[in-house]
């Protein structure tokens, strides 16, 4: 499926949904004791996405269109999630991590979002790769980047892997 990038790039439309960037205000509101906006799932945000909100002081590029996005699911408008890229690239490689609330697993959104990401990702130019790190007590966010087109990297045999799985795909990969 193709993502449509809004003009400034700033979202991304899926079938099922929205990935549009972070902004400052989303960071305040998640790492804010107050009042929750009402445009939250539920169980949003989980203690990922708070992890990710205290650190764009640090990245600010992390805010650009390049970063990090909040998943919204297009029919009810719920933030369900966010998934992110980890700008810049070294070396043409750019590594890609997500989470979507308890409520709303198990339903695909995550696969559809990174594949989506993914591929505006790798039409960056000077990004040839998208890479994840999976930790293999995490079955289902192996089969979230299988199903997205990642294919595993790494060689080690599982039960020697120190818990971590390497995935990666890349432009050549998006092209076959």
């Amino acid at each position: 499926m193709q993502s449509t990038p809004s003009q400034d790039l700033t979202e991304l439309t899926t079938e099922r949904l929205v990935l549009r960037s972070w902004t400052s205000a989303d960071a305040d509101a998640v790492l804010a004791d107050g009042r929750r906006p009402a445009d939250w799932a539920e169980d949003f945000p989980a203690e990922g996405d708070r992890v990710i909100a205290g650190l764009f002081h640090d990245h600010p590029v992390w805010l650009d269109a390049y970063g990090h996005r909040l998943i919204i699911e297009r029919d009810s408008g719920l933030v369900v999630g966010s998934i992110g890229l980890f700008w810049p690239p070294a070396e043409g490689v750019l590594e890609i991590g997500y989470g979507v609330v308890a409520s709303r697993r198990g339903r695909g959104y995550a696969t559809e979002a990174a594949r989506e990401l993914a591929a505006f990702a790798l039409a960056a130019e000077g990004v040839h790769s998208v890479v994840a790190g999976v930790e293999l007590t995490n079955p289902a966010s192996v089969r979230v980047l299988e199903k997205a087109g990642f294919e595993r990297h790494d060689t080690t045999p599982a039960d020697e892997a120190e818990g971590v799985a390497r995935f990666g795909i890349t432009r050549s990969d998006r092209l076959e």
